[in-house]
Formats: structure tokens, C-alpha cells, sequence
């Protein structure tokens, strides 16, 4: 049986270790510590390393980890990561041969030049880096507004039901920003008291689902009316056309606090 555990790091990241009770694959290992003791206190030997983009906080730790195990590293061809061994494109199959899963890769520029995704069709899994969050997407740190829309449109046509994993706990901030641009969606302030109570609790926001991110997030739902008005309400929209929408959007959520 296949899992995923969250290994936390820093303020708010989240390391990803896909393990079968005996060999684990790592996602974005920004720092080797916590991966290293996750990994001894579950008894897991570390089999790959799979990377989404270039940022230090999900690539920091691969020296460290190389160090004690000697793994392929996989990783986007055009992010420009040193330590990738495996470089990879849209649609190229990873195939880990401990745990036995395969994962499609999914290019989402937007966040990164070269930011990846991977999904893993038999367990509906998708680890998505920073450019689909709970409740938002990543900041537009080298890619136009154009790419992100259409890397998160990839992303939200895979099944509703499949697991978003990504890499950050925004999930209540993402939501209050959401709830401000689109304060009459129900679904929205469900999914607030849902997820409020989780960290009430201290427990994990992610992952969420494509079905769930669909419905509660405003970067794929740009194009929706209630949106559209009150971007234009705000005095953000100056274009009519969608992507001027989504551009607005993501300008507006850089400085809201």
C-alpha cells in the first residue's frame, strides 16, 4: 500500500515522501534534516528524488540526501538545477522501481521558466510545486500571466478527485483573498470553517482536491461573473478579455494582506 507523508520544514513548507512501508520517494527536499529523520523514524530508504523547479527551498537539501543515499535526481530540463540527473519534459513517464509508481509529467510554467508537475494516474496524485496551492497559485516570479493560466488549466482538467499536494500551509490566507473577490460563493466559506478547523487543530490543510480547487479557487475561476465585477468594482480590470482578469487578480493578491 502506497502513502504519502508531510514532512514539514521551514515556516510553512511541505516535503513530500511517497513510501511503501520501505523505500520512499522524496518531492522538493528543500532541507535534508527533517527528510533524513522522517525517514529513520519510519524505517524508509530513499530510493528518488523528484524536483519541481529551482528555488532553494525545494532543491536545498538534494546535496545532503545525495550524500547518504545514492539516487537519481528527476527535475524539469529547463529550470537550470545542477544536480538533476534525469531531466525531463511534458509527458515523459517516471517510472520509480521502489515504490513501484508511475508519474506524468506535466510542464506548468509560470512560477518558474521550467516549473513541473507530476501526476500519478492509479492514485489520482498530483504534486504540483508552487504553482497550484490550496486556495491560490504561486507568484509569477519569471513566467507572464498567460502561462500560469494555462499551466493551471492543465492542472484543472485532470479528475476532480485527484489529491493536490503541494508544497506550502497559505491555505487560510489563499481563502480570505478568495473570500474578498468572490464573497458570494457558499462552496468559499464552507471550505474556510473546514479548513480553520483543521489548523485549529494543527492539522494539514493539503491536500485538497481538483474538485475542491475548482469550485473555492479564484485562479481558476477568473472568468467567473462575480469576480470579473468586482475586479472591475476594485478599479483592477482594464481589459475585457480573460487573461486581463487573471492578470488583475494575481497583481491584486501580490499586496493583500
Amino acid at each position: 500500500m502506497f502513502k504519502v507523508l508531510a514532512v514539514p520544514a521551514f515556516k510553512d513548507n511541505y516535503l513530500w515522501l511517497i513510501h511503501d512501508g520501505r523505500h520512499a520517494a522524496v518531492v522538493d527536499p528543500g532541507d535534508a534534516a527533517p527528510i533524513l529523520a522522517a525517514l529513520a523514524s519510519h524505517n524508509l530508504s530513499l530510493s528518488a528524488i523528484l524536483l519541481t523547479h529551482h528555488h532553494a527551498d525545494h532543491i536545498g537539501g538534494v546535496p545532503a540526501l545525495l550524500r547518504q543515499f545514492k539516487v537519481p535526481v528527476y527535475g524539469p530540463r529547463h529550470d537550470n538545477i545542477d544536480c538533476v540527473t534525469e531531466a525531463l519534459d511534458e509527458g515523459n513517464i517516471v517510472r520509480l522501481s521502489q515504490p513501484v509508481l508511475e508519474l506524468t509529467v506535466i510542464e506548468v510554467p509560470g512560477h518558474t521558466r521550467g516549473h513541473i508537475a507530476y501526476f500519478c494516474e492509479a492514485q489520482k496524485w498530483l504534486f504540483c510545486g508552487d504553482t497550484l496551492f490550496a486556495g491560490g497559485c504561486g507568484r509569477l516570479f519569471e513566467g507572464t500571466p498567460q502561462q500560469m493560466a494555462t499551466s493551471l488549466a492543465k492542472l484543472a482538467a485532470l479528475p476532480d478527485a485527484t489529491e493536490v499536494f503541494c508544497a506550502h500551509e497559505y491555505t487560510l490566507a489563499n481563502l480570505r483573498f478568495a473570500a474578498e473577490v468572490e464573497p458570494g460563493n457558499r462552496a468559499l466559506q464552507e471550505r474556510i470553517k473546514t479548513e480553520q478547523a483543521k489548523r485549529d487543530q494543527e492539522v494539514p490543510t493539503v491536500p485538497s482536491t481538483i474538485g475542491l480547487e475548482k469550485a473555492t479557487n479564484p485562479f481558476l475561476r477568473y472568468r467567473e461573473p462575480e469576480i470579473v465585477q468586482r475586479l472591475r468594482s476594485e478599479g483592477r480590470l482594464y481589459e475585457d478579455v480573460p487573461i486581463a482578469a487573471f492578470a488583475a487578480l494575481r497583481e491584486w493578491k501580490n499586496t493583500y494582506k
